[in-house]
């Protein structure tokens, strides 16, 4: 009764913690410390079984070979972003759609898959196109909304097409192989970026004034003189730049993921060897050393929060255990009498709710380590069941109040559309955030879409 009293203890005070504004890390280590004091006999003596514990977790953690990961192929993601070269290949994808409608809003959803898969963090997405993406679109007379909602609801492809840190984080906390989760995610990642694309086409079809009543139309619409005084406006780019740009991602991708998929090194390996092509692109296009120092600064304050949380969640999951907390989830869930599915929807639902008010990696470090044994118990695939609950977080970050990406496309765009509502970006969202969950549904139904490739790479 003790340890069950003591579990509840826990989950509550890190819901007020949370919900009062302390950081997840801190409120993490808090419980933890709190936990390990209550169930150790909660005396002086406890003092010591606290900083023994902590001590050994942040060792065990920092040491870990795969925890490097995560800021490497964030400083990947860096190089190639500051190299220019996904603004060469917008504008190229541009170009070859010239007589498609809603082009400008198709090649950010296509933009946004290949940029993807050379970075690892949505946000990144969101912040760089709606600085590449919305001012041509803006300037090329789209509906504002629309425009936002193509960048804010396309970038979601950062987390679930590899190499994602939603992914990494989710191999580490359920000791699943980060190669086959990185697999599993390319198929999804398409199938999504394929339904955002009908959706774009098939809006602006029935809605030319959506995106500038057409194509042919889009530049008259505005006039040269709006055209010129638009901030970061997006110009053609040459057919050399273009294909020197696609290649330069297209190496990355097939020498790091096909090296991983492939046994040539390890995840590790692989994103040392990618923020290496990183950096070698960055420099044959051009980047400063003060670009590339900047990237580094910009990774480590990214990345060590990630890092810090990942130590203070492993703590929190070990306390946890030790009052019996997960053991007595996975009991209230399997002994409740419900179908797999309605398992499964309270598990989203949960989802859901947390994308409300914390961010998505925090979400995986509070639920992934509980709900993966449940699913594999229920009989979902564990690989399948990694995708369903990237997608389902991921989606959480574009619900109200808190969606985090909205709130980052609405800080990208604050230098030159300082006036636009935050909620009108919630609105035009909605859509993708909809598809996103008939992908979701998609991949329970046929979990076949994120375990063909894993199966064909990794075969048993």
């Amino acid at each position: 009764m003790f340890e069950a009293n003591t579990a509840v203890i826990l989950v509550v005070s890190l819901v007020v913690l949370v919900a009062i504004g302390v950081h997840i890390a801190i409120a993490l280590g808090m419980t933890s410390a709190l936990g390990i004091w209550l169930t150790t006999g909660a005396d002086s003596f406890a003092f010591g079984t606290v900083q023994s514990m902590l001590a050994a977790t942040a060792y065990e953690a920092i040491r870990a070979y795969v925890f490097a990961v995560i800021p490497l192929f964030m400083l990947m993601g860096e190089f190639i972003g500051r190299s220019g070269t996904v603004t060469d290949v917008y504008r190229g994808i541009n170009q070859l759609l010239k007589r498609i409608p809603g082009r400008l809003a198709i090649a950010t959803v296509i933009g946004n898959a290949l940029f993807s898969f050379v970075t690892g963090v949505s946000i990144a997405s969101a912040a760089a196109f709606s600085r590449i993406a919305y001012p041509e679109m803006k300037r090329f007379g789209y509906h504002k909304g629309f425009a936002l909602g193509a960048v804010a609801g396309s970038s979601c492809l950062g987390m679930l097409i590899p190499p994602s840190v939603l992914m990494i984080v989710w191999g580490i906390l359920t000791e699943q192989s980060i190669g086959q989760i990185f697999a599993a995610g390319v198929m999804p990642g398409l199938l999504l970026m394929a339904l955002f694309v009908i959706y774009v086409f098939v809006r602006a079809v029935m809605n030319p004034e959506l995106v500038g009543g057409g194509a042919d139309q889009q530049a008259r619409a505005v006039g040269a003189e709006a055209a010129a005084a638009e901030p970061d406006g997006v110009e053609e780019v040459s057919t050399g730049q273009f294909i020197i740009s696609l290649c330069g991602i297209l190496l990355v991708i097939v020498a790091v993921l096909g090296g991983i998929w492939f046994g040539v090194f390890t995840p590790t390996e692989g994103a040392g060897a990618g923020a290496f092509i990183g950096l070698v692109l960055a420099i044959i296009k051009g980047a400063r050393l003060k670009d590339i120092i900047d990237g580094i600064l910009q990774v480590g304050r990214t990345s060590a929060p990630i890092l810090l949380l990942l130590v203070t969640a492993a703590l929190y999951s070990r306390t946890l255990a030790m009052t019996g907390m997960a053991n007595a989830i996975e009991s209230l869930f399997l002994g409740s009498g419900m179908q797999p599915w309605m398992i499964l929807t309270v598990m989203v639902v949960i989802w859901f709710l947390l994308g409300m008010i914390i961010d998505s990696i925090s979400i995986m470090l509070l639920t992934a380590a509980i709900f993966a044994p449940i699913a594999i118990k229920i009989g979902i695939d564990p690989i399948a069941f990694a995708i369903i609950g990237i997608i389902a977080i991921e989606a959480g970050l574009y619900t109200p109040p808190f969606g985090l990406l909205v709130y980052t496309v609405k800080s990208a765009i604050q230098g030159f559309d300082p006036d636009m509502n935050v909620m009108t970006i919630f609105k035009s969202s909605t859509p993708y955030w909809i598809i996103m969950l008939i992908g979701m549904v998609m991949i329970i139904n046929f979990p076949g879409i994120a375990t063909w490739l894993p199966s064909l790479l990794f075969p048993s």
